[in-house]
């Protein structure tokens, strides 16, 4: 029985003393009992948290009372369990952070929206570039097919990224897509920004695309990246569903992140199951030789 669901939002919206507003919200959360990572800034706020059926609901209810996010649209997973340990309520000065050198509105500023099913039409054509607008490891777990891996360590390097890599194809129509669509509110403000004309977003980004009744995900190979305990999620829902990521140990394929045992450590790295038992969860001979080191015999 799946007796907790998962949410997923954001919305960019002017929010008046935003600093005291997530105090508020932290300690509702609290009294509410749900568990997740809610950032609030100035221009909005961007959230995914779990909880059981009737604590969502209520948050539903709450956030739709709240003037400012009476409209807020939110992607549901059904869970058997919390897909957080804590909770987490914090004020930022950006909800993506980009400090780039102008301040982009994403409501005037952003480029076009495709719903799944244009998404998966344009996606056809051979005058478009699919540019991926998240990391590169979440890129390694699963990604559209011919789409472009930025390669970069932070959001905030895309714009030099877009100038020295992408200058030269402002003919083209660029089609950008991320998780739940809110990097890409910035991302395609920057394209436009720098002179690209044609801009386009995956409305909902590949967790809505996934859930389309009529395209279920097809064109995406591997799985989704996400920010909470289940950490890859099966996107494609037809018999094309392949396995992209790669083990770090011996590149066979696999969809199974984990995190280094080694506490000095901890990276986060594609395992399959067999290099999990040879290696004992470590990243490394190296690592697995140094916890063991540091490991206090009584």
């Amino acid at each position: 029985m799946n007796n907790y669901r998962i949410l997923l939002y954001y919305k960019y919206i002017d929010i008046p003393d935003a600093e005291a507003f997530a105090l508020e919200h932290l300690q509702y959360c609290k009294e509410l009992g749900v568990k997740g990572r809610i950032l609030i800034a100035d221009e909005g706020i961007n959230g995914t948290l779990s909880g059981t059926l009737e604590q969502t609901e209520r948050y539903i209810a709450e956030m739709h009372s709240h003037p400012l996010f009476s409209d807020l649209l939110f992607k549901i997973d059904e869970s058997e369990g919390h897909a957080f340990k804590k909770l987490f309520v914090r004020y930022k000065k950006e909800l993506v952070t980009l400090r780039y050198s102008k301040k982009l509105n994403p409501h005037t500023d952003g480029g076009g929206r495709l719903a799944p099913k244009q998404f998966h039409e344009y996606m056809q054509r051979d005058d478009v570039l699919i540019l991926d607008g998240r990391s590169d490891y979440e890129y390694d777990l699963g990604h559209f097919q011919n789409a472009i891996k930025p390669d970069l360590d932070t959001f905030r390097e895309f714009p030099s990224w877009i100038q020295e890599n992408l200058a030269e194809h402002k003919d083209k129509t660029i089609l950008t897509y991320c998780t739940g669509g809110i990097r890409c509110e910035m991302l395609t403000a920057v394209l436009r920004d720098q002179g690209f004309k044609d801009v386009y977003q995956l409305d909902g980004g590949i967790v809505t695309y996934g859930k389309d009744p009529e395209v279920q995900g097809k064109g995406f190979d591997g799985n989704c990246y996400v920010f909470d305990e289940r950490i890859s999620v099966r996107i494609n829902q037809t018999d094309e569903h392949i396995i992209v990521g790669k083990c770090h140990h011996c590149e066979q394929p696999t969809d199974q992140y984990i995190n280094c045992e080694d506490d000095t450590c901890h990276l986060q790295h594609l395992c399959c199951e067999d290099c999990k038992t040879n290696y004992s969860g470590y990243c490394s001979r190296d690592c697995e030789e140094n916890d063991n080191n540091n490991q206090v015999v009584g």
